[in-house]
């Protein structure tokens, strides 16, 4: 019996054949080496899986298999994909994608040097969040605000300093856990905060904050749900008269709004998503949200509010830690320029181009999706259907936006095979599979990725 390890050639024979020689010259030899060698010592765990799975190789098949991972290990790690999940703020896929205006600006300071911490008029040194401070309150209302680079970050930076060693009342049935194993206790605990848990889980009325004040009471807070919603037989405090308890004893209310609306998503059927803006009106102190969510700019977490209390908050040792650079100064800058305009905001940040897209806007797309992939290889049956999408990345997760997709059926592979196909190309597509076939949400594709995504679906489907 031939020992199928003898076909495995060595790592020099291989590096030296004449289509790998191209790669030495285009890369180091070294690299080449070290990528050739974890490829056999894969070819013979494989032989050892699998018998004699690669006894007849030739040579040229070996580098035609290292070639592919020579060409993959040149690829950036990280690259754009389209979404076509019908998922706008996709947690997954790196939440809300930018406007062009906001990663232009991104890019200049990035390729070079930025006044971040250097006030150009006097030449003396500037605070960092001075880049964003006066932005924040044009669009909250707020007396002022700061950022830092995500919004756990942010409830984290506000207990260290304002409510360390002290308690912090919250509703039992806002301790949440969100995506990444995000625990409210854990953080308040991390923050150095003592939690002093009210009400029950579907009821918490305003007497339960009242009657659990003490001296040792720093702060309040709500937190909204996220990502869950408790139904039927509830009850919960209004902003205004928690503000009111709060004011009335001293001490600051914290709102936690999560996903960061500037704008009256109820407009857009979306209810029960808190407003920034109106919650600074019903008295909260502060309140904290996220950029990359409703806001649609870059990751960073957003505190705006009184500010005596911002001010303490800056002064906090962790601020250091938990700054934003100066690319996501930027983004979140150009951001929230745009938002200045409501209606600016909404032809030009994605998330609510793609919210406030039309239906007969999305069915011309649709059909005309159809019409190129109908007749293609590989394809049983192609047609426009009615779908739903959902804001996604822990908002509103309950409540759906009407939509319309392409539901596509696979002959020559099964659609497991081919949404794998998809998410494997260049660029990456990501689609549903339901009931045996690709659905492909037209709300989350960008108008001129089509082109690409028909050419992607082509492609994965023979």
């Amino acid at each position: 019996m031939t020992n199928p390890y003898r076909n495995i050639p060595s790592v020099n024979a291989l590096v030296d054949s004449p289509r790998i020689v191209e790669w030495t010259n285009r890369l180091s030899r070294s690299f080449v080496v070290e990528v050739a060698r974890q490829f056999l010592d894969d070819c013979r765990r494989q032989v050892a899986d699998n018998g004699n799975g690669i006894a007849d190789f030739a040579m040229d098949e070996f580098a035609s298999r290292l070639i592919d991972r020579l060409e993959a290990s040149q690829r950036p790690p990280l690259n754009s994909v389209i979404n076509a999940t019908g998922i706008i703020i996709h947690t997954g896929l790196g939440r809300s994608p930018l406007a062009d205006e906001v990663v232009e600006v991104m890019a200049d300071v990035a390729r070079g040097y930025a006044p971040v911490e250097l006030n150009m008029s006097s030449g003396q040194r500037g605070k960092r969040a001075d880049v964003v401070k006066q932005l924040l309150r044009d669009v909250t209302g707020a007396e002022s605000g700061t950022a830092v680079n995500n919004n756990a970050a942010a409830m984290l930076l506000v207990l260290s300093a304002l409510a360390k060693e002290r308690e912090v009342i919250v509703s039992r049935g806002e301790l949440i856990e969100i995506g990444g194993s995000f625990r409210l206790p854990d953080v308040m605990q991390s923050g150095g905060a003592i939690l002093r848990e009210v009400g029950t889980t579907n009821k918490t009325r305003l007497s339960d904050y009242a009657n659990a004040i003490n001296d040792n009471t720093a702060l309040i807070m709500k937190v909204h749900s996220s990502n869950y919603r408790i139904e039927g037989f509830t009850e919960a405090a209004a902003i205004s008269d928690l503000a009111e308890l709060a004011h009335h004893h001293d001490i600051p209310l914290i709102d936690d709004v999560g996903s960061g609306a500037l704008v009256d998503f109820e407009q857009y059927g979306l209810a029960d998503e808190p407003n920034v803006r109106s919650s600074i009106a019903a008295g909260s102190d502060l309140v904290l949200f996220s950029g990359d969510k409703l806001l649609g700019g870059p990751q960073a977490g957003i505190i705006v509010g009184k500010r005596e209390l911002v001010d303490r908050v800056e002064k906090d040792p962790m601020m250091r830690a938990l700054r934003l650079d100066k690319m996501m100064l930027a983004g979140l800058a150009a951001t929230l320029q745009l938002h200045r305009d409501a209606e600016l905001a909404t032809e030009r940040v994605p998330v609510l181009k793609m919210l406030t897209t039309p239906l007969p806007a999305l069915k011309v797309r649709a059909d005309d999706l159809v019409d190129k992939l109908r007749d293609a290889d590989g394809v049983s049956d192609c047609a426009c259907i009615e779908t739903t999408a959902y804001m996604g990345g822990g908002t509103v997760p309950t409540q759906g936006v009407p939509s319309l997709a392409v539901s596509l059926k696979t002959s020559s592979v099964s659609v497991d095979d081919a949404a794998a196909r998809l998410r494997g190309g260049n660029p990456g597509v990501v689609v549903r599979v339901h009931e045996d076939a690709l659905v492909i949400d037209l709300r989350t594709v960008a108008i001129e990725q089509d082109e690409q995504l028909a050419e992607a679906i082509r492609l994965a489907v023979v």
